[in-house]
């Protein structure tokens, strides 16, 4: 995973000349406060409140089973099995016996080791909470019938909230929600026992007939007041345990750092927007994932990717500030943060790019591959994610190369077991013929080639192969041509096409052979259109989109608490 950070964009079918960038200063104070997320990384609901969820409804789960099964023990002690599955109670006592048992299997499904996605905790969560409401709603039907049936001397209306306020001071309780979710949930259950007792009010003559007597005039106003309380001071209870949550996630320090906001997660951590106490200085925080903890070879790959990408200065190279770890065994490392766009994003959002554009921000990978390779380091996982477009030094268009988690010293091989036998290392989209069949070791020509597939997917859009299964692209990778560029994008270059193609032979003794070379045949192309950093500036002046601003605000407004 790796951090991205986005700059304001909208769409521009071309760059504005230098002339016209009267919004450029505007622009480059919010591209200095400018976190985002690389494409793979999901803000949504981090894995910590995902496993807060799944544990939580798994407690409520069991609870609930406990209960319904001890009131179903108790139905069948208390009363014949005619009665029970007799006219009037025969669809209750079947719904009780299949709430109780769907309890248990959710309990069971909810496990520890289960690891659910937000959709299926959400199904999950309409199962405990909506089967119990459907045999609350068909008791309570029952009951308001039969009191409704009842001779005047013995009338009365039975109080039916109680199970109700239970299940509504439950799920405030338990499950952790946004105010306005809460609204939403808590409000339909306060309106299911008044709907419900409408229902029999309506329907049943002699219900309607009780509630005519004085004593019972104000039966659907108590209920009303009753559950809008109810639902009132539940909601509240939700934002309460939610500001406590997060003033408690605030309060979360890893050395001299303080955790402001999540960002975003990925396969092997999570990243924060943390700022430094003593320099108050912005930064990117990422630590591993809580589940990942208990895998040594995880760690040691965790560790790796510090240490390799550490070694690494280049201005083109992320920047990593600082290492370490907690007394609780938690492992983190401080970046840079970076305003702006990975490349892949840049296409997705505007189209594939200029080749004087492609050529301007490939030059600076290369110096930064330059000095990887010169360590000894091989990438292993160059993609559109992980070379950043960003604004940096006053200047936009830098490209920064990221993520060196897949990185391995070239003759190496005490790090073996850092990945599984067999398993295949990089990005299937861009890896190299060598990565996808595990027949050779991957070295600096395996980047040459993901460096040439990237080309290619950011000259047209599209990747060498475009297939949506990973094992097609696998074979494709170790047996079919590439297609030429300017077959799929009209106006490339020549030479460009055919330094592409030569980054994507099979034989990597057909490539070019070292990094250094790539460079130098990519600037030596004749472009009609070159690239500058002028040009980048008006680029960017001349896109802003107002949702990247107001994510730029928010951030930098998180910073400053």
């Amino acid at each position: 995973m790796a951090i991205a950070n986005s700059v304001n964009a909208e769409t521009l079918d071309s760059p504005v000349p230098a002339g016209e960038r009267s919004d450029a200063g505007p622009l480059r104070a919010a591209a200095r406060n400018m976190v985002a997320l690389v494409e793979g990384s999901t803000p949504h609901l981090t894995s910590e409140t995902r496993d807060q969820l799944r544990y939580r409804l798994r407690v409520v789960a069991l609870i609930f089973f406990a209960a319904f099964l001890a009131f179903l023990i108790r139905a069948f002690w208390l009363y014949t099995p005619t009665e029970l599955f007799g006219p009037a109670k025969a669809w209750i006592t079947l719904t009780h016996i299949a709430v109780t048992t769907a309890m248990g299997l959710a309990a069971w499904k909810l496990c520890n080791r289960c690891q659910l996605s937000l959709t299926l905790l959400r199904v999950a969560e309409l199962i405990v909470f909506g089967a119990p409401a459907i045999l609350f709603l068909m008791i309570d039907n029952y009951f308001l019938r039969h009191a409704a049936s009842l001779p005047n001397g013995g009338a009365y209306v039975p109080n039916i909230l109680g199970s109700w306020l239970m299940l509504i001071y439950t799920y405030a309780l338990f499950i952790p929600n946004t105010w306005r979710r809460a609204v939403a949930v808590l409000g339909a259950m306060g309106i299911a026992p008044v709907a419900g007792s409408l229902f029999v009010y309506f329907t049943t003559p002699a219900f309607r007939d009780l509630l005519q007597q004085p004593e019972f005039a104000g039966y659907f106003t108590e209920q009303v007041l009753k559950m809008s309380f109810a639902v009132i001071g539940a909601t509240v209870g939700v934002n309460a345990i939610g500001t406590l949550r997060q003033q408690a996630f605030q309060a979360k320090q890893l050395g001299q750092y303080r955790l402001k906001k999540l960002i975003g997660s990925g396969g092997m951590g999570e990243v924060y927007l943390a700022e430094h106490q003593m320099m108050k200085r912005p930064a990117a925080i990422k630590i591993i994932r809580p589940e990942k903890a208990g895998d040594p070879r995880i760690l040691a790959r965790f560790e790796r990717e510090v240490r390799l990408t550490a070694k690494l200065s280049h201005w083109n190279s992320i920047d990593i500030y600082d290492y370490g770890n907690t007394a609780d065994g938690t492992f983190y490392y401080v970046m840079e943060y970076l305003p702006g766009h990975n490349v892949g994003e840049l296409v997705d959002m505007y189209g594939p790019l200029p080749a004087g554009r492609v050529v301007y921000l490939m030059d600076q990978v290369c110096k930064a591959l330059a000095e990887a390779h010169g360590i000894g380091l091989v990438h292993r996982d160059l993609k559109p994610a992980n070379i950043f477009c960003a604004y940096r030094g006053g200047e936009f268009d830098v490209a920064k190369l990221l993520d060196f988690g897949l990185a391995k010293p070239v003759m190496q091989a005490t790090d073996a077991s850092l990945t599984q036998e067999g398993a295949v290392t990089g990005s299937p989209m861009f890896l190299s013929p060598e990565q996808a069949t595990g027949e050779r070791e991957a070295d600096v020509r395996s980047d040459i080639y993901s460096l040439g597939a990237v080309i290619h997917y950011l000259l047209t859009g599209q990747p060498p192969f475009n297939y949506s299964q990973p094992v097609k692209l696998l074979i494709a990778h170790a047996s079919e041509a590439a297609t030429p560029p300017s077959d799929l994008a009209p106006g490339i270059p020549d030479a460009l096409d055919e330094i592409v193609l030569r980054c994507l032979e099979k034989d990597p003794e057909d490539r070019f052979q070292d990094i250094q070379e790539l460079r130098q045949a990519l600037l030596s192309i004749d472009l009609d259109d070159p690239w500058s950093p002028d040009r980048a500036e008006a680029w960017w002046s001349c896109n802003g989109c107002p949702e990247r601003k107001r994510m730029a605000a928010e951030l930098l407004e998180a910073a400053a608490v």
